[in-house]
């Protein structure tokens, strides 16, 4: 069973049909702490800011169920935009400490004052992998997906970083901590792109 976790601060709904046209039919849109636990594959979807979404996760108790799912039962994660940030321990866009999934912090995109790029980061973007994973197996690089966002992670150490992009300069847009795997793009709204990587989260991870 794939959960993916609905706590008021995303689209589920858009998530789910990529699923499906892929041919995921087991897929469950829950906040109940007894459907993580019977997960098989576990998506953290999110869009907007930080905090809300970190206040929004502790409203719902399910900080220690994602935590329990993933360091206990070693079960796959898969963090999306906001969800990919909050893996991290912080952020600049908020005060709240986040999951701590990732050695990484998220910080605000910083262009010169004469860039003609505007924050946010906003529509398709290649993709680079900077090393092997069940997550990008069997998928050329660069891979072309679907940006929205204004904060990106910084991880503590490169071997925590899947793949980067740039915008201005080269930033991380996907991670990986064993079990744990983050896109800060929308593999829901990337076409054919975003199916590839979502089956192999299904089928690999």
């Amino acid at each position: 069973m794939l959960v993916i976790l609905d706590y008021g601060v995303c689209n589920v709904g858009s998530i789910q049909n990529m699923l499906k046209k892929i041919g995921e039919a087991d897929v469950v849109i829950s906040h109940d702490k007894a459907d993580i636990e019977k997960a098989d594959h576990l998506i953290l979807p999110g869009v907007g800011a930080f905090d809300v979404g970190m206040q929004s996760l502790a409203r719902m108790d399910l900080i220690d169920p994602i935590r329990k799912y993933v360091l206990e039962d070693h079960k796959p994660l898969l963090g999306i935009c906001l969800g990919m940030q909050m893996l991290g321990r912080r952020s600049e866009e908020g005060t709240l400490e986040g999951l701590g999934l990732v050695p990484m912090e998220c910080k605000r995109f910083s262009l010169p004052t004469d860039s003609r790029l505007k924050v946010p980061h906003m529509g398709w973007d290649r993709a680079f992998f900077e090393k092997k994973s069940p997550l990008t197996q069997g998928l050329p690089s660069p891979q072309r997906y679907y940006f929205v966002h204004s904060y990106h992670a910084v991880c503590d150490d490169p071997q925590y970083i899947l793949m980067q992009s740039e915008y201005g300069y080269p930033f991380t847009c996907a991670v990986q901590n064993n079990n744990v795997y983050g896109v800060q793009f929308h593999p829901e709204k990337s076409h054919q792109y975003g199916m590839k990587l979502l089956r192999n989260f299904v089928e690999r991870c």
